[in-house]
């Protein structure tokens, strides 16, 4: 009898406690953001507070290579309670203490040093050069250091495009329907002859170089050895490393960029998969996160990078594909997909280009949860 009466007590004192309430979903949102600038400690503090209400949970940050600006700028992330990303372009340097040799080639001849495709800042180095690696080893070694940087975030991790975007070819005035030579990197001294080595193949006379399979792995594998080195200075100290890249990985980034990157040696991907360059529906943006996440099959996470709109009621009056992107109306449809389709969460090009009308849409996508196909 007293045996039930306490447990008749203990469901009563139970019940009379207060029912907490589980923890509400929110979808894990990045976003690429760019400064400081001019800014000052409290406009950044502004910044981050707004972002950080909006549903930011990190930023990869693009501050230049001074590891004092991720000191200073870290600082206030993580006093706001933002995970804290650093965003430095990787193959794409054109600082003085790069040396000419290390510029990658053309299939015509020509440096990105002194004749960059496509535009001026198209500046990229040949990652066979061993320079090169001990450049970037050392920049961003310097910068994981830093106590406030929680990752290293690599861009421009590829060879130029040896095919743009669709998208992108009216801007250009090109027509990009195969590889020309002017736009296929690297035919360097260093890496034909590491190649001639490797295969007995002698690429410079061979009819179509783009038809070489050998030549084209050659080339992924040349980035993929890049990354995995980098990624062992930057694990080594303890920090994360990411990357944003192209889409795919088999269906763009391969064929354009000669991105293999399911074999990259990294915590998480970030792959850019804005619609409107490839004159896609929002609804390809599921499609090809499900690409990504099959073919890295568990060995790293994928944020999927979505291109926002800055300019929504003139979107069909630009001709830029840089000015169009997701409408507010979309990015549901955008955000549903990455998450049914196995992303881990979404990534923002930028925040800075979200109107009311965007933020409203983003509030109720990023709170609702997804089940993945």
């Amino acid at each position: 009898m007293k045996q039930l009466i306490i447990i008749l007590i203990s469901i009563i004192a139970l019940s009379c406690q207060p029912k907490t309430e589980p923890e509400s979903y929110k979808v894990p949102v990045y976003a690429w953001v760019g400064g400081p600038g001019k800014s000052t400690d409290q406009e950044i503090t502004e910044q981050f507070t707004k972002l950080k209400n909006h549903g930011i949970d990190g930023l990869m940050y693009n501050g230049g290579q001074n590891p004092e600006t991720y000191k200073r700028v870290g600082k206030i992330a993580k006093a706001v309670g933002l995970e804290f990303h650093t965003w430095i372009p990787t193959m794409l340097q054109g600082g003085s203490e790069m040396k000419q040799e290390w510029y990658a080639i053309n299939g015509k001849g020509e440096s990105t040093y002194d004749k960059p495709p496509y535009v001026n800042y198209y500046k990229f180095l040949c990652p066979s050069h061993e320079g090169v690696y001990e450049f970037l080893a050392g920049m961003y070694g310097a910068v994981a250091d830093v106590p406030e940087v929680d990752g290293i975030h690599l861009d421009y991790i590829r060879f130029p495009d040896v095919i743009l975007a669709r998208g992108l070819w009216d801007k250009y005035g090109l027509v990009m329907d195969k590889e020309y030579p002017e736009y296929d990197y690297c035919y360097c001294d260093k890496c034909t002859g590491d190649f001639m080595e490797k295969t007995g193949i002698d690429i410079k006379s061979a009819d179509d170089p783009s038809q070489v399979q050998e030549w084209k792995q050659f080339r992924y594998d040349l980035i993929t050895k890049i990354v995995n080195r980098l990624a062992k200075v930057v694990h080594e100290k303890g920090k994360k490393i990411n990357a944003a890249v192209f889409p795919g990985p088999n269906s763009i980034a391969k064929q354009i960029v000669r991105q293999e990157w399911d074999k990259w040696d990294l915590d998480a991907v970030y792959p850019m998969n804005y619609n409107d360059f490839y004159l896609k529906s929002p609804e390809w943006v599921g499609e090809v996160t499900k690409e990504g996440v099959d073919a890295l099959d568990g060995k790293a996470k994928l944020y999927s990078g979505l291109f926002i709109c800055p300019n929504p009621e003139k979107k069909m009056a630009q001709k830029d594909p840089e000015n169009h992107g997701l409408l507010p109306e979309e990015l549901e449809t955008a955000i549903r997909g990455s998450m049914e389709n196995g992303a881990t969460g979404i990534c923002l090009f930028t925040p800075g280009r979200m109107t009311d009308a965007h933020w409203a849409a983003f509030d109720k996508a990023i709170r609702t949860k997804y089940e993945v196909k």
